[in-house]
Formats: structure tokens, C-alpha cells, sequence
């Protein structure tokens, strides 16, 4: 019996000692054993807006629950993006005004599909400004515009595209922002081999591989949105993901001394900061005025990770999301009056009808 018990051990231990040498890479996930001075943030120091928030039922919805985790968060005000249109919009700002009328706000949403049809654009034009006086205090431009939209005739349809220009135009004088979504980030678009630093996101997520010709070059639609802000210099645009290049400050930094009405959000691309911390300190102290936090995914736990590269000078600590990122994370440390520009007082200036007596001075 002892000798029975003996061999089933043996039998474990070598079948667990295979098993783990033949991890794969998105197995792998191993522990740092390195001890350093640093803590979890759990809390924001300052109050702050998320201006990049989707709250896709809020026309329903029980606001309480979400309410609690943001106070946990220290979050003051949620910028709802999925706002969409007539409707469903009132509603969403009904209940925001029945139970948190400080704490969230709404922007619209257009369906550019069938973009350049008779009326089409009067129509849109029209119910962009009844979404406004309804409540709506921005637009939000999913990536769908420059990916998936097509024009009367079944043309992709282009971010630039002239015949949507009334609608940025009703934007600027309405003194509403516009906070767009182009493309995906590069590596998508690049070959899915040992080079691509994304690789691992597209072996678990194949969908998000594209190519130039699905639907378009990633350098022609990123283009497609530069050309569209410097047409429009008199409307406000926030740039969300940082436009896909907070891997190259450098060149994002070119573009906004060169187009002075983008702004950027820094939704879903902290990772990128994360791994760059003396150059991107440089780059948020430079340019302090332009940035704007934001999250995307309402993922309360995922927040610290924001906090502690924003607030802290700790290194070498994990992301959460190994897709994203499998490197470490290292803080940048933000001097207050950075921080508090970056939390919420760039949105206070941009978003119209924000309650400013939620934050300090």
C-alpha cells in the first residue's frame, strides 16, 4: 500500500513537472520575486473626471451601484460616451438628473451610415442640436467612422469625408467637444509574427487583426483624423487612446504643437506610459494643459494601475491586463498642479456645464 501511494506522488510530481515546461507564452505568468518600496493606490489623491466612460444602459439604469465605486475611487464626475441619440439620450439624462444630476453627463452619438443620401446630413445636423438641448454636453465618434461606415453608395467612409463637415462645424458653435476614436493601434495592422508587440492580444482576441486592406492602411485613417482637426479650427477635439501614440510622444508631440485644438485622453493606453516614465513625466509636464484622464472599460479595479503611474514614483510593478502588457509598470510621479490639470481641471474648461464646485481650486 505505502509502496502504491509512493508511485501515485511520483507519478504527480513528473506529470505536473511536464506540464510546466510546457507552458505556453499566455501561461506564462510568472511572480516577480523582486522586493521594493511601493504600495497599491487604491484612491485617486485628487478628485477627478472620467471623460472617457461607457454606461450603456444609463436610460434604465440604477446609478447607485455605480455611484459607490466611483466615491471609492474617488471619481467626482463620469463622462458617459454611449449617450447615443433622440430618445434613448433624454432618458439617460432624465435619470441623471432625477438621482446624480452633478455626478454624470452625456454625450450623443451619430450613425454615419448613409452619410451623403438626400437630408441626410439636415436630418443629422437637426438631431444633433435637439441632442444638445436635451442635455448632451459633447459627441462621441466611434472608431466605426474611418472603419466600418459606409456612405450612400457603400464606400467606406471617410473620417475627412467633406460631406460630414456641417456636423464638426455645429460643434464648434455650439462650444460642444468632440472626443473621437480612430483607428486601433498599429501592431494590429502590422505582420502577426515573434515581432509584433501585440502578439499576444491578437492570439487571444484574432478579431482585432487587420490589414490594409480591412479596412483601410492604419496610416491613411490616422491621417484622415489630422486632416479632419485642422479643418476645423474652431471646434475643440479630445483625441482618445492619445491617437495611438503614446508609444511616440515625439510624434504625438509634433502634432499637438501643430494643431492647437487637439486635445488627448489617455483611455486604455496607460501601459504605454507606464514603461517610459522620465520621457512621458517630460511629455505630461510639457503639454499639462492638453491632457485628460480617462479609463474606457468601467472596471473599477483596474483604476489603481492608472493612479499609481499617474501619482507615484514606484517601479517595477505589474499592469492588469498581460494582453495589453507584459512588461512592468513604473510611476511618473506628476507634480499636484499637473495632476490636478490631468484629473479635472482640462475637463472642467472643455466640457461645458461641469459642476466646478466638486473639485478644489
Amino acid at each position: 500500500m505505502k509502496i502504491s501511494k509512493l508511485f501515485v506522488v511520483i507519478t504527480i510530481f513528473i506529470t505536473s513537472s511536464l506540464l510546466a515546461q510546457d507552458l505556453t507564452f499566455v501561461e506564462y505568468n510568472p511572480k516577480s520575486t523582486l522586493v521594493i518600496p511601493g504600495k497599491v493606490i487604491n484612491k485617486a489623491k485628487f478628485p477627478f473626471i472620467d471623460v472617457h466612460g461607457h454606461q450603456y444602459q444609463m436610460a434604465n439604469q440604477d446609478l447607485a451601484p455605480v455611484i459607490a465605486a466611483m466615491d471609492t475611487l474617488n471619481m467626482a464626475i463620469m463622462v458617459n460616451l454611449s449617450g447615443r441619440s433622440g430618445a434613448v439620450l433624454q432618458q439617460a439624462v432624465n435619470n441623471i438628473n432625477r438621482n446624480y444630476p452633478d455626478r454624470f453627463v452625456v454625450f450623443a452619438n451619430i450613425d454615419f451610415n448613409g452619410a451623403g443620401a438626400p437630408g441626410w446630413i439636415e436630418k443629422t445636423i437637426a438631431q444633433l442640436r435637439e441632442d444638445v438641448n436635451h442635455g448632451a454636453k459633447g459627441l462621441k465618434v466611434y472608431k466605426s467612422l474611418g472603419m466600418y461606415n459606409k456612405d450612400v453608395d457603400g464606400n467606406r467612409l471617410a473620417i475627412d469625408d467633406e460631406r460630414l463637415a456641417p456636423i464638426w462645424d455645429t460643434c464648434g458653435e455650439l462650444g460642444i467637444p468632440v472626443l473621437i476614436h480612430a483607428a486601433d493601434p498599429k501592431p494590429f495592422w502590422d505582420d502577426f509574427d515573434a515581432n509584433n508587440e501585440r502578439w499576444l492580444e491578437l492570439k487571444t482576441h484574432p478579431r482585432r487583426k487587420r490589414s490594409d486592406d480591412n479596412p483601410a492602411p492604419w496610416e491613411q485613417i490616422i491621417a484622415e483624423q489630422h486632416h479632419l482637426f485642422k479643418k476645423h479650427p474652431k471646434t475643440t477635439f479630445i483625441n482618445a487612446h492619445m491617437g495611438w501614440l503614446a508609444n511616440n510622444l515625439g510624434r504625438l508631440g509634433e502634432l499637438l504643437d501643430e494643431i492647437p485644438n487637439m486635445n488627448v485622453g489617455i483611455a486604455a493606453i496607460i501601459a504605454e506610459l507606464g514603461r517610459q516614465p522620465r520621457f512621458a513625466r517630460a511629455f505630461f509636464i510639457k503639454y499639462q494643459d492638453r491632457i485628460l484622464f480617462g479609463k474606457d472599460s468601467w472596471k473599477p479595479e483596474e483604476f489603481p494601475t492608472y493612479f499609481r503611474i499617474l501619482e507615484s514614483d514606484d517601479e517595477y510593478f505589474p499592469y492588469h491586463k498581460k494582453y495589453h502588457a507584459f512588461w512592468a509598470m513604473y510611476g511618473m510621479n506628476l507634480p499636484d498642479e499637473v495632476l490636478k490639470k490631468v484629473y479635472y481641471k482640462n475637463a472642467l474648461r472643455i466640457v461645458p456645464g461641469l459642476d466646478k464646485s466638486l473639485f478644489p481650486k
